[in-house]
């Protein structure tokens, strides 16, 4: 089967603090080495692209030296974690910024979903926009006109296709980004984590559609997300990116291994001194410990045990009452499986301290691998109000026991269940 996308020991540059290439300067000395043939002086210089890390130089490398291709009716995913350079290589494969040094062939068109926004116009109604994308496709007036109807229906707003898309919940605005994408017939589908702003009914249905444009249409999909469920249940093969390098390309079972592998490399890190967190920093996770039923730091734990999170956190002069914080437990998978979270439960935090604890009476998960998302945000979830946000703040094991008290532990399985009976 040929190759649509083959990348080449492709690199990014980018210079801290500026926008553009760099200062003047910089910018002439690129010049006069072009000008005699010579090589830009500054691809030899720049830091790798980890985050944790101050650096020497004012020049990075968001990418650095990544090869790959991908072949027709392929779906590859590209995980990796916050800051590792999957979004820059997606822009660079849609053609919205160009690469430092390297080379990228695309054989194809190619349809992007990167963020919300992107490639809608917000003054324009649903129906003038999605005529507004399939003419940038390079598709006929009619050839849209045939997809509509099947576009509108997909995403669910035919009640709103005629109002102009700036007045869409951002919901709405992904689903018909979505179902634009999916349906006017590009050779290439590129997604990123977009998708987790819909709900679960919708990411179920943008993941059967991905599917079958890949398996009855032939197209080419690559797919970012931290959801390893949904990578392993779509893509074939995988690319895992770690401070701008490849760090592994091939199967996808063997990728979401090695992923969950490098990523314990995170708790060796204090959360004060994690960068691969989002949010304004006016309020911040420094520290978190698990305590088990006697009151002993742990991160092992039998099922069904009392346990408590504490969680320290710095804050920028804001008033707390209005914070919404949440301590939410994924599987090995990323999912998020449960979640404790503030306002819900009519808890507030106050100038008094600086910590807070959740207790949990019973931690009713059967045995494996979790970990704890942490989540704080100000009066709303929107993602502009988005304090601090940090993936995988810390892991835990979680022990089997006799929970039915029948001689039997309880089998291993990345779910939470409830107490219950049989009876005749």
């Amino acid at each position: 089967m040929s190759s649509v996308i083959q990348v080449e020991n492709l690199s990014k540059q980018y210079r801290l603090g500026s926008v553009g290439a760099g200062s003047f300067s910089h910018d002439f000395n690129r010049a006069w080495h072009r000008i005699r043939g010579k090589e830009d002086p500054y691809l030899k210089i720049g830091d790798v692209n980890d985050r944790t890390q101050r650096g020497k130089s004012d020049y990075v490398w968001a990418l650095k030296d990544i090869n790959f291709e991908v072949k027709q009716g392929e779906v590859m995913g590209i995980i990796g974690r916050n800051g590792a350079g999957k979004s820059t290589l997606l822009k660079i494969l849609s053609r919205t910024t160009s690469p430092t040094s390297g080379s990228v062939k695309i054989r194809g068109r190619v349809a992007s979903l990167l963020e919300v926004g992107t490639g809608f116009h917000p003054e324009l109604s649903g129906r003038d926009n999605i005529f507004l994308n399939g003419a940038i496709l390079g598709m006929s007036k009619q050839e849209i006109k045939s997809k509509f109807d099947e576009i509108v229906d997909f995403a669910g707003v035919e009640r709103y296709i005629d109002t102009p898309v700036k007045r869409y919940s951002s919901g709405m605005y992904v689903r018909l980004a979505f179902g634009v994408a999916a349906h006017l017939e590009p050779e290439i589908l590129i997604v990123d984590e977009v998708l987790a702003v819909g709900d679960a009914e919708f990411q179920k249905k943008a993941l059967g559609k991905m599917k079958e444009v890949s398996t009855k249409e032939g197209r080419t999909v690559l797919f970012v997300s931290h959801n390893m469920g949904a990578i392993r249940a779509l893509c074939q093969t995988a690319v895992i990116l770690k401070n701008g390098t490849s760090h592994y390309i091939g199967e996808v079972e063997d990728g979401v291994s090695n992923y969950l592998r490098i990523s314990s490399e995170n708790f060796q890190v204090s959360l004060l001194e994690r960068t691969d967190r989002e949010g304004n920093g006016k309020f911040k996770f420094i520290n978190i410990d698990i305590k088990n039923d006697k009151g002993e730091r742990t991160n092992t734990l039998f099922c069904n045990e009392k346990t408590s999170i504490e969680i320290e956190f710095c804050q920028d002069e804001i008033d707390l009452s209005k914070l919404i914080v949440t301590v939410g437990i994924k599987d090995i998978n990323n999912e998020l499986i449960a979640f404790f979270s503030s306002d819900e439960m009519g808890f507030f935090l106050s100038d008094s301290t600086n910590r807070f604890i959740l207790d949990i009476p019973h931690l009713s998960l059967r045995p494996n691998n979790y970990t704890i998302w942490l989540f704080a945000s100000y009066e709303t979830t929107s993602p502009s109000d988005f304090c601090d946000v940090i993936e995988a703040a810390e892991t835990f094991i979680i022990l089997p026991v006799d929970f039915w008290i029948t001689g039997k532990l309880i089998r291993s399985r990345n779910t939470a269940f409830l107490p219950g009976f049989y009876r005749q």
